[in-house]
């Protein structure tokens, strides 16, 4: 299972950052969608459900360097 949530401006002017959440069978690599997440075993390979988490954040913008620089 993939979810994406898009970047947002928060109130106090911060970014939540985009970011991608992947939920899959650690045992075989099946793509889990969510009524499975809650089973004992793999619908795919009948293994136990030992699941693997991907997570990814997108860099959405850089903040202004601050300080002196060094001569």
């Amino acid at each position: 299972m993939k979810v994406i949530k898009e970047a947002v401006r928060l109130e106090d002017g911060a970014i939540d950052p985009k970011h991608e959440l992947e939920q899959l069978c650690s045992n075989c690599g099946y793509d889990l969608d969510e009524n499975e997440l809650s089973n004992d075993t793999c619908s795919d390979c009948g293994q136990s459900l030992s699941i693997a988490q991907t997570v990814r954040i997108h860099v959405t913008s850089v903040p202004a360097a601050q300080g002196s620089t060094l001569v």
